[in-house]
């Protein structure tokens, strides 16, 4: 089999598209657009498969949530006769949209799914990108902070007042409705932490790296803790195993604490094909206490009778949920958040949340981060993304400032209204407006673009949907290689898997078959092993290396498996008791968190508990051992299932007795 590339993907994508829409699509229309893209991706590159069919993807997306008319020119693409929709599967657009660009009445759900199939599949492909444009992103970060410095002196300012006058401050605040609205955010983030104590927490290192370059097995090590942390987290209570590990440290202890400030530093990492996204690695000491503090108000707002059911961080089904509901009946509206992690601002939050919440939350920020050019940064921000705080403390401030806006704006607002993950919210359409605004008073920025207010297309937490069906494309994002690569073979499985459910069988035919002239067998999923399985496979091409273990009575089979790079380190045995009480107690939370009535237990409690010792010693937790984040390897590793059959379906022995690169004839 010939290598597999992008431009032939996408001609595979187009053929099962046509043999979904043959009497819309037919075969003749079909050759055009082949022909299309091959002029189009020898002219632009592979820039028309994730930035050129992208951007009419969006074009279509506004048309469909009645942000504005489809206009094919304005987008890069050749307008039909008399008409604004595209030459480039015309035949399509035309069964959704009317000839002005504007949705049809009775738009066709299944053309819509195709057509974004198309033009959104390569939008997230994790390309390399050049230095000006890791320098563009760099640049909006440093503007971003620009705009949001006046905000966050105003919000400190009126905090600072509410905290000297009291409540007559609220009525000297333009306009009333926001005076109100702070009212109202601070008395309800008080009652949702009134009974949370933000000392009661379970230090922890988090999986990625720190700003001060500390090594998986050196984090346990304290060189440097700055001494605003050790004011309201005791540097014994906090970072030591027992009051015996502090004794035998206490040289260190006057070398550990200092007023030196730490400073987070900014990596890019790959986003998708538009750039890089921005991350602020923490440094350790406070990645160490957030950590921490956010696994403890994850579970408390969870769990909390005001918040539970309108904030969520764990689980996205009820923003999936609401899009769904929404594009069926219009009764809720999609918001979307630009650059929701960086217009948090540190004097909002100063504003909104209670003490003493609030001081903890300062005590375990980084006050800057330090650019890759060496250029240093002070926040205005609250917490940049890769801060454990981020995301908990933006979703309260929007969750907060939602429910008591619209109160004060005189709409009746019940506690399964406002739906917030992160920076996707979700509210009724009849106050969208209202929303937006008040989100916008206070320094957050809405995207219009991908705000869904009008219309029946809505899309939140990887949800998209149009008029009660989703909509959701199978979008690439690991780079293709020829190479045997653990990352790829896990990825392209499913999304080979994830094409074949959606019937582009084309298209899994064509990325199956690569898969397997690479690493040869792969077994089906209905073999049922835990390993990476594609859909359908020719029987020729199942797992034959078998055998039968004798010492556990069952069959086997010998496939590809992926497995975190680990390694073994020994460090003293203070550090590595530290270490067993850190681990084991995030396998302990996660148990506890399935258990409402359960109380909240110190650090040292489980491992007296002989019931709580027993689930621990399941997690097969090893302490000199330490596993690679993003790292794997591939091999060779038996696995059995009980399910296994070596049967064979004839029609699929059909299917691919006629695979070759015929199934894209005339493509690229």
């Amino acid at each position: 089999m010939k290598s597999l590339s992008y431009p032939k993907i996408a001609a595979a994508l187009l053929c099962d598209v046509q043999t979904l829409h043959s009497s819309a699509f037919t075969a003749s229309a079909l050759s055009k657009t082949l022909q299309k893209v091959e002029k189009r991706v020898a002219k632009e590159g592979l820039g028309f498969l994730t930035k050129s069919l992208p951007r009419l993807g969006k074009g279509l997306d506004k048309a469909l949530a009645e942000v504005e008319p489809l206009d094919a020119a304005a987008l890069g693409f050749t307008p039909m006769p008399d008409s604004k929709l595209p030459l480039f599967m015309g035949e399509l657009f035309q069964t959704v949209l009317a000839k002005d660009g504007s949705v049809l009445p009775r738009a066709d759900v299944i053309s819509v799914k195709s057509l974004r199939q198309v033009l959104y599949a390569f939008y997230k492909l994790e390309l390399a990108y050049d230095s000006e444009t890791e320098q563009n992103v760099i640049s909006k970060f440093k503007g971003t902070e620009d705009e949001i410095k006046h905000h966050s002196i105003n919000f400190a300012h009126i905090a600072n007042v509410i905290s000297d006058c009291g409540p007559l401050a609220y009525e000297g605040i333009r306009p009333s409705w926001a005076g109100k609205t702070i009212h109202e955010a601070r008395k309800t983030l008080s009652r949702v932490f009134q009974s949370f104590d933000p000392l009661n927490i379970h230090p922890r290192h988090g999986p990625g790296a720190v700003s001060t370059k500390e090594k998986l097995w050196d984090k346990y090590q304290w060189t440097s803790i700055p001494q605003r942390i050790t004011e309201v987290y005791p540097l014994d209570a906090f970072f030591f195993a027992s009051l015996g590990h502090v004794c035998d440290s206490i040289g260190e202890i006057q070398r550990i604490v200092d007023d030196k400030e730490i400073f987070a530093r900014v990596v890019l990492v790959p986003k998708d094909s538009r750039g890089p996204r921005l991350i602020s690695m923490e440094p350790l000491a406070f990645q160490w206490i957030q950590q921490g503090l956010s696994q403890a108000m994850v579970s408390h707002v969870e769990r909390n009778h005001l918040t539970k059911w309108g904030v969520r961080f764990t689980d996205q089904k009820p923003n999936r949920w609401g899009a769904l509901l929404g594009s069926q009946s219009g009764k809720y509206a999609t918001l979307d958040l630009n650059e929701a992690s960086d217009r948090v601002t540190v004097g909002l939050v100063r504003l909104l949340f209670p003490e003493p919440l609030l001081g903890c939350l300062e005590a375990c920020r980084s006050l800057g981060t330090e650019l890759p050019d060496g250029d240093r940064v002070i926040f205005h921000k609250f917490a940049p993304m890769g801060s454990a705080l981020c995301f908990p403390v933006l979703a309260l401030t929007v969750w907060s400032l939602l429910t008591s806006g619209l109160r004060a704006l005189g709409a009746h607002v019940d506690s399964d209204d406002v739906y917030v993950y992160g920076d996707d919210v979700i509210v009724p359409t009849e106050m969208a407006e209202n929303a937006i605004c008040i989100l916008e008073t206070f320094g957050l920025k809405i995207n219009r673009d991908k705000s869904c207010t009008k219309g029946f297309f809505r899309e939140s937490c990887g949800m998209d949907a149009f008029r009660g069906e989703p909509v959701t494309p199978v979008r690439f994002r690991t780079p293709w290689t020829s190479r045997r690569c653990p990352d790829a073979l896990v990825s392209w499985c499913e999304y080979a898997n994830s094409l074949y459910q959606r019937k582009y069988f084309n298209c899994y035919d064509l990325i199956a078959g690569s898969l397997l002239s690479i690493y040869g067998n792969i077994p089906s999923k209905d073999c049922g092993l835990s390993a990476p399985s594609l859909e359908e496979v020719p029987g020729k091409c199942k797992c034959t290396n078998t055998r039968q273990n004798s010492d556990l009575q069952r069959k086997e089979c010998l496939v590809w498996d992926v497995r975190p790079k680990s390694t073994k380190r020994e460090i003293d045995g203070w550090r590595m008791l530290l270490r067993f009480f850190t681990e084991a107690n995030s396998s302990y939370e996660l148990h506890r968190r399935r258990l409402p009535s359960e109380p909240q237990r110190p650090l040292a409690l489980p491992l007296t508990d002989p019931t709580t010792w027993g689930q621990l010693t399941k997690e097969a937790f090893r302490v000199r051992e330490y596993t690679f984040r993003k790292r794997n390897s591939l091999r060779k590793c038996w696995r059995h299932s009980s399910i296994w059959t070596a049967k064979t379906n004839p029609s699929v022995e059909r299917l691919w007795a006629k695979f070759d690169d015929s199934l894209i004839k005339d493509s690229l």
